[in-house]
């Protein structure tokens, strides 16, 4: 065979592989990695995102929770699955502030992944502990100043959108408090009820009962405005703290190599899955703000938000561990 021969019938046998992938997609179990323990945020999303995306695929799709290291665990095990379509994973702000905060890492939030969608974000809330003297943010800026290093504050981990909360507050406030991390931000709700810690915040979901049965107190939502969720919360700019928003945001990543007609697939289901109005009312019932968008989008936004994740890291002192 000519040279000129072998390299049509390769161009040719190229174009037809994307067509038969996608026809023949999925045909077994879809992996979905959770880079974050069972309780918090993105685990209540990610099971309901799994549920939905199952019934859309008509293939089981198995929810794994591989926490810890602020969700570097399970983001590098996901990296480095076999890029064919049958791993996936959800994503958080942890995944843009960690370059930032590991002098380690053992992946490329750019390089090592294929984004998929935005699917969801939500506020967070900012809670004490009951026997904390605060009743409202002002209280507590002012009680940390008058007590420099006593008060503490819990996150999700080193790099997770809560440590970031916790110092960007330190920043705003002027203010010096102790970051205590733990392996997943509802652990870090779970010990401060328990009274090793003053202070969380965390996303709305997994807060809504404990404030509801008084175990925390809140004492603001971090948005530029009131949760339906949570409406007798103020906004960190009515209880006196305009610009303290963190919002956390969610969105379904592949490895990077993983076909384009899969992306794409996925991409639709899941930009289906948001837009309906079963899928809707579960995402917003569970305190989440749904969201959908192109891979390409995705993309802009993650390189968008690693360099102001980066000038946030920057402005706050903090130095890679």
């Amino acid at each position: 065979m000519s040279t000129h021969r072998a390299a049509v019938v390769f161009l040719l046998v190229g174009a037809m592989v994307g067509p038969v992938v996608a026809q023949t997609y999925p045909s077994k179990p879809i992996r979905f990695v959770l880079p974050f323990p069972p309780g918090g945020p993105t685990d209540i999303l990610g099971r309901i995102v799994g549920q939905k995306l199952a019934e859309a695929l008509g293939q089981p799709v198995v929810v794994e929770n591989r926490g810890g290291a602020g969700g570097n665990i399970g983001t590098e095990y996901a990296s480095k699955q076999p890029a064919d379509g049958y791993n996936i994973a959800l994503v958080s702000p942890a995944l843009i502030y960690s370059p930032s905060l590991y002098k380690k890492l053992g992946y490329d939030p750019v390089r090592d992944f294929a984004p998929i969608s935005l699917v969801a974000q939500i506020p967070n809330v900012l809670l004490v502990h009951p026997t904390v003297p605060a009743k409202s943010l002002k209280e507590l800026v002012q009680l940390a100043k008058a007590n420099p290093g006593k008060l503490n504050f819990g996150s999700g981990g080193l790099g997770t959108g809560q440590h970031l909360a916790g110092e960007t507050l330190k920043v705003l406030a002027k203010v010096n408090m102790v970051h205590v991390p733990y392996k997943g931000s509802n652990l870090a709700m779970l010990a401060m009820i328990g009274g090793e810690i003053d202070m969380v915040v965390i996303g709305i979901p997994p807060a809504l009962q404990q404030i509801q049965a008084g175990r925390v107190r809140a004492l603001a939502i971090l948005a530029s405005h009131r949760s339906p969720a949570l409406p007798d919360v103020p906004s960190a700019a009515e209880a006196g703290m305009p610009g303290y928003e963190v919002l956390s945001w969610y969105g379904v990543v592949a490895p990077a190599g993983t076909p384009r007609e899969i992306i794409s697939r996925l991409n639709g289901d899941l930009t289906k899955i948001m837009n309906s109005a079963d899928g809707r009312e579960r995402i917003v019932g569970a305190g989440f703000d749904p969201m959908t968008g192109t891979p390409e989008r995705f993309a802009e936004f993650i390189k968008t938000e690693l360099a102001r994740g980066t000038k946030i890291i920057k402005a706050a002192g903090i130095k890679p561990e």
